[in-house]
């Protein structure tokens, strides 16, 4: 049975929490100050420890610092009845598990509290937390893209059909704008799956000629075709056993679309030139920024395929719908670009932030990255000012070239004016348009646009 502590000075309150917990199968310990809580931490081991922000003569910020540093390995879930994003910000950054705000939802609570539980299970850990005089070794961090679990209402909803979907071995569409971080979210799923441990294979769709899409997915052997002057193993046969990602599905060939279909219902495959069957055991996550059921309307997209790859999807949010979390995607890409720099840069003026702040992103996430990542490049002092950011970020919205809005009725026109104006330069008008060139391609085929 779980053991909780719960560190919350309103001792009616805690009472009730305590009584909810234990209903549902948790051992409850309570404190009603953080000296007393000091006291029992130190005494005995805990599973998980929900702390009030605000308590007597403490700041509860500070005691989940002081936590997380003489015990790491114990989840902390911060609540508090003055929730902002700036203080879920602090805290996550401090090492908080997750921020649960007063009055609460009884089935949210529950939520996180299983995953902080589920999560810290898996962790390959001793039971018994190091002393605080103990020093641990701790993993060096991944350079790696990460999922960053964001407070806003829109993140908390993506992070939680995450966590339902992940365990299972469901068929995912994932489904957003350019930019929004889908194959980040695609390898969040797999992380979650009891295929973990195996091969994450991820292929753009959007990069392969239909001419050599079964070579690419299936594999080919020696001589089965001009220019096979060697075996090789298809994306299918490097998965198997894990997951196969396949982005910008939409823009498979109808006769690669049933390919695909014919692997998914056998699964089994052949390599281009062989009669022999392999047998692949993957899972099949897909994303596109196309709405796939016009195109199924339309007869460019099998609709039993379709359905075959849509068994669950998942809307991922811009960055315009994550307002709230823009200061926790802006450190966490700080961080990044430092490690993958070299740098040292600690953080941002006040009028970067502000920049920041009022800019509308119409390159989501991607956008971001790519700016901070410059940014961190070009600056030599321990903070980064307005010089190391593109123009382009302090214009006024008013100001901004209006190809930002391209999302209208009349977003044909915009792109035809787009190509006049570059010369039917596709890499150019994409730029104007704010958009990448797959972004641009499937645009024009939806279109009917020939150059």
């Amino acid at each position: 049975m779980p053991d909780i502590l719960i560190i919350e000075d309103d001792v009616a309150f805690c009472k009730v929490l305590e009584k909810f917990l234990t209903k549902n199968g948790h051992e409850i310990s309570t404190s009603f100050s953080a000296s007393e809580a000091k006291s029992k931490i130190a005494e005995k081991t805990f599973d998980l420890i929900i702390t009030d922000l605000r308590l007597p003569n403490y700041d509860g910020l500070d005691l989940l610092s002081e936590i997380k540093q003489d015990y790491p390995l114990i989840p902390v879930v911060l609540m508090t009845g003055y929730a902002d994003i700036n203080t879920a910000v602090k805290a996550m950054k401090k090492g908080a598990f997750d921020y649960i705000s007063k009055p609460f939802n009884p089935d949210e609570v529950l939520l996180i509290i299983n995953k902080a539980l589920r999560e810290a299970k898996e962790s390959p850990v001793e039971k018994k937390y190091p002393s605080p005089s103990a020093k641990t070794e701790m993993p060096q961090p991944d350079t790696g893209e990460k999922f960053v679990a964001g407070a806003s209402a829109a993140s908390r909803k993506l992070t939680q059909y995450i966590d339902l979907v992940g365990p299972t071995d469901m068929s995912v569409l994932i489904i957003g704008e350019s930019g929004t971080g889908k194959e980040v979210v695609a390898k969040a799923i797999h992380n979650k799956s009891s295929r973990s441990g195996k091969n994450f294979i991820a292929v753009d769709c959007g990069a392969i000629p239909k001419e050599i899409a079964a070579s690419e997915f299936f594999g080919h052997v020696k001589g089965s075709f001009t220019g096979a002057v060697n075996d090789k193993i298809g994306h299918f046969e490097a998965a198997n056993g894990g997951t196969i990602f396949l982005d910008e599905v939409g823009n498979l060939s109808y006769e690669n679309q049933i390919q695909l279909l014919r692997a998914l219902q056998e699964r089994r495959i052949k390599r281009i030139g062989s009669s022999k069957e392999i047998k692949v055991d993957i899972r099949l996550i897909t994303a596109t920024n196309e709405d796939l059921q016009a195109a199924v309307r339309k007869g460019d997209f099998r609709e039993d395929l379709y359905h075959r790859l849509n068994e669950f999807s998942i809307n991922v949010p811009s960055l315009s719908q994550r307002r709230d979390d823009l200061m926790l995607f802006i450190d966490h890409f700080l961080d990044l670009a430092n490690r993958q720099l070299g740098k040292n840069v600690l953080g941002f003026s006040p009028e970067v932030i502000e920049a920041f702040q009022n800019y509308s992103w119409p390159g989501n996430i991607r956008e971001l990255q790519n700016v901070i990542k410059r940014a961190t490049l070009l600056t030599t002092s321990e903070y980064i000012q307005e010089d190391a950011l593109p123009q382009e970020i302090f214009k006024p919205e008013n100001q901004r070239m209006e190809y930002s809005f391209f999302k209208t009725e009349n977003e044909k026109e915009m792109i035809l004016n787009a190509l006049r104006e570059t010369n039917n330069n596709k890499s150019k008008a994409a730029e104007l348009l704010k958009m990448n060139r797959k972004t641009l391609y499937n645009k024009l085929k939806l279109y009917n646009i020939e150059l």
